[in-house]
């Protein structure tokens, strides 16, 4: 046993990521020591440090940010001005250079003409009530992609489920699959798709793979790419790790789409990886959501595949001659409002923020989330307690059992000021809760692959579908109600039950917590 420790602990030691961010901190050690030398050198360079960092305070303080995520760096660069204003400058940064914006900016605009609602769509959003035309505009106005008709959902409130189906869509595929995950694990999940994507390749399908580079360091082994490519598969690595300081290592793809023949779609919070379908056991029992959606709906998902594909890529793609893929049968596809929507991190929208404050401010009667983590701003927490104040029954679901026991202690950190305030907490006794949805009212619902914490709502690549009044809602709701069933809910007592050490450690982490 300890022999199969040591060799785990050498084999950590000689591992890409262990590498890589070693070598991060070391250059980020160099630039402080460095700085620090000089400061000692000469009072007049320690005042115009001192006079950088109180500027850099001021910039902070005036940039377009949660107040949260500000305080945090704030008080970083005050207590240790030299290593604050260093780790700010290379990792909270999220902007891209005026070239890669140009390029950007005109990925979209040779999409904008297939992004636009059609007349009927428009017809129906002025019939609905204001609170949902008023959300559908803003994902509309603050993403690009619009809301459809003529799109059919199914709802999947497992991995196994979803995992099921997607084979079966998958072997159906007659001229494309594109496939962007942030976790890829070889497996049985895994290897059971690789062996359909081998297939549809030899059978002269176009099929694209992109996965986060990060997120697959510790899963997939070096070179995958190459491996893929021989095998007919046109892969993507996303911004590829470099032992270089550069702050957009930061930005992950933290998105999970497949498109397949342009009508069939999947999207949610599952990873290809055997824990995601409780194949393999970590955390206990994996729980973890997703949709398919089949129709119009789906272009949405296409262009954001592919517009990341193109950046990513450098690549130039002919985005008309994906338009016959749009053509659906409008008889048969009905299936209330359906608006895919994805996030970036290098703009000054914060989507997914402000879809999530709509939602609850705009909820009367109840609010549903899955989440599984709980690391909130004060915007997010003050919605959450009024909504809860005001009489809406509003309830969250988060793991009992973690994956990550330091972000676990933060999620528990912010349990006290809700339930006071009348929300109620529900761990997932079985295991680990990996879904991120939230339920609104019987008519309207989200199902995403955002977490509720500062990376996914602010540094990561994330996407989602908003829906209003579609079938897959009631099943949404009876999902929620059976997991509340099988949880446990935390009670106000449960959370004065800490010692002051433990208290005042909950009040750091939570300062803390936006920068992890």
């Amino acid at each position: 046993m300890i022999k199969g420790q040591i060799k785990k602990f050498f084999s950590y030691l000689a591992s890409r990521m262990f590498v890589f961010f070693a070598l991060i901190a070391l250059q980020v050690w160099v630039i402080v020591v460095l700085l620090s030398e000089v400061e000692a050198y000469s009072e007049w360079i320690q005042l115009a440090l001192q006079i950088g960092s109180i500027f850099l305070v001021i910039w902070i303080v005036s940039k377009k940010q949660n107040p949260s995520y500000k305080i945090a760096w704030i008080i970083l660069v005050l207590a240790l001005p030299v290593f604050g204003m260093t780790m700010y400058f290379f990792f909270s940064q999220r902007k891209l250079n005026p070239k890669e914006r140009r390029m950007a900016l005109g990925l979209y605009e040779k999409t904008h003409k297939t992004l636009m609602t059609d007349e009927k769509t428009k017809m129906t959003l002025q019939s609905m009530e204001p609170c949902a035309r008023g959300q559908s505009n803003y994902i509309s106005k603050a993403s690009i992609y619009p809301p459809y008709e003529n799109t059919s959902t199914k709802y999947y409130p497992m991995g196994e489920d979803f995992f099921e189906d997607l084979l079966v869509e998958l072997k159906k595929a007659e001229h494309f699959i594109y496939m962007e995950y942030f976790i890829i694990r070889e497996g049985r999940m895994w290897n059971s798709i690789l062996h359909i994507l081998e297939q549809k390749a030899v059978q002269g399908l176009d099929v694209r793979l992109m996965y986060d580079d990060i997120g697959c360091m510790h899963t997939l082994p070096a070179g995958y790419k190459k491996r893929m490519e021989a095998k007919g598969i046109k892969c993507v690595v996303f911004n590829p790790l470099r032992p270089i300081l550069n702050s957009m290592f930061n930005n992950r793809d933290h998105r999970k789409i497949t498109v397949i023949d342009g009508c069939t779609g999947f999207c949610g919070g599952a990873n290809l990886s055997d824990e995601y379908i409780n194949e393999k056991k970590r955390f206990g029992v994996w729980k973890d959501a997703s949709i398919m959606l089949k129709g119009e709906g789906v272009w949405s998902l296409l262009m954001m595949f592919l517009h990341l594909w193109a950046f990513s890529e450098r690549e130039e793609i002919d985005f008309d001659s994906y338009t016959p893929y749009k053509q659906y049968d409008r008889t048969e596809l009905s299936d209330g409002l359906v608006q895919p929507f994805s996030d970036m991190p290098l703009d000054d929208i914060c989507l997914s923020e402000g879809i999530i404050a709509n939602m609850i401010s705009r909820a009367q009667k109840y609010l549903y989330i899955n989440t599984p983590y709980l690391i909130l701003g004060n915007e997010l927490s003050m919605l959450l307690e009024n909504a809860a104040m005001s009489g809406v029954d509003v309830r969250i679901t988060v793991p009992h059992i973690p994956d990550k026991k330091l972000v676990f202690l933060i999620t528990k950190a912010h349990y006290a000021p809700l339930i006071k305030a009348g929300v109620k907490i529900y761990e997932y006794t079985p295991g680990f809760i990996h879904s991120k949805t939230i339920l609104c009212d019987d008519t309207t619902g989200m199902v995403s692959t955002v977490n509720l914490d500062f990376r996914s709502l602010y540094l990561h690549f994330e996407c989602g579908v908003w829906l209003h009044n579609a079938s897959c809602l009631a099943h949404m709701k009876q999902d929620y109600l059976d997991t509340v069933e099988v949880s446990r809910e935390i009670g106000f007592a449960d959370t004065q039950n800490v010692r002051w050490y433990q208290r005042f450690m909950q009040a750091i982490l939570r300062i803390i917590g936006p920068m992890m």
